[in-house]
């Protein structure tokens, strides 16, 4: 009887080492993981404030550019009354609507192969995040693209009819630089046509449709970050 309580108390004993160790590593592996996510988070709220920064910065360069296409037109309605030729031409080469928004996915990539963004306990973030980084995602490849196309013919043709030239300062401007003009031939009947008229209005329908698309975007990455701090807050 008395080797029958021995063995007992010893299979006891090693069934509860067992247990415990398994619980002990559970805890651990819960706690790495958790600690884990939470870096991914931070490091996605620090993505997050740069590309909403990228996404504002984006939008002031199209309304500017919109702005300088009104006074372009609006001059042109009055029969290039309310600029000289040297302003068309500086606020020309300063319209750009070929910029596109390249938002950085690498921590939402790494969550996904690591197993971490099954981690998050907001299903909202989880929706915004998908949302973001595959739908949106894709409508901005695409309205990118078009527009891209379009910026080739809008820098070609008014900058070879009125022969232009400049220099670029790659130190300033918040994208690719800022050009400064050097020389230009100003074509005056090609600036009052309807085919320069034409195409400057094509250019701010395409730069109020990128807009429209950054807004959304925008008020997702808005939404997705305070869903991020408070899911570090958790």
């Amino acid at each position: 009887m008395e080797s029958y309580k021995k063995y007992f108390l010893e299979g006891f004993v090693i069934f509860f080492s067992v247990f415990l160790s398994f619980y002990v590593g559970n805890l651990n592996e819960k706690k790495a993981n958790f600690e884990k996510k939470q870096q991914y988070i931070d490091d996605l709220i620090g993505t997050l404030t740069k590309d909403i920064d990228q996404i504002e910065d984006l939008m002031d360069q199209l309304y500017k550019s919109e702005d300088y296409i009104n006074d372009i037109q609006n001059d042109i309605d009055s029969n290039h009354k309310l600029m000289n030729d040297k302003e068309v031409i500086n606020k020309l080469i300063d319209v750009e609507v070929g910029f596109s928004f390249f938002p950085q996915n690498g921590i939402f990539n790494q969550m996904i192969s690591t197993g971490t963004f099954e981690l998050i306990s907001s299903r909202d973030l989880k929706m915004n995040l998908l949302e973001m980084y595959n739908h949106q995602k894709e409508r901005n490849i695409a309205t990118s693209k078009e527009i891209d196309e379009f910026n080739l013919k809008f820098r070609n043709l008014p900058y070879s009819r009125f022969r232009i030239r400049f220099d670029y300062n790659l130190l300033e401007g918040d994208f690719y630089g800022s050009p400064s003009l050097t020389s230009f031939k100003f074509d005056e009947n090609f600036y009052l046509s309807d085919d320069f008229y034409g195409i400057l209005s094509q250019a701010k329908l395409y730069s109020n449709m990128y807009k429209r698309l950054l807004n959304d975007v925008l008020n997702s990455y808005k939404e997705t970050l305070l869903l991020s701090k408070s899911e570090l807050n958790n």
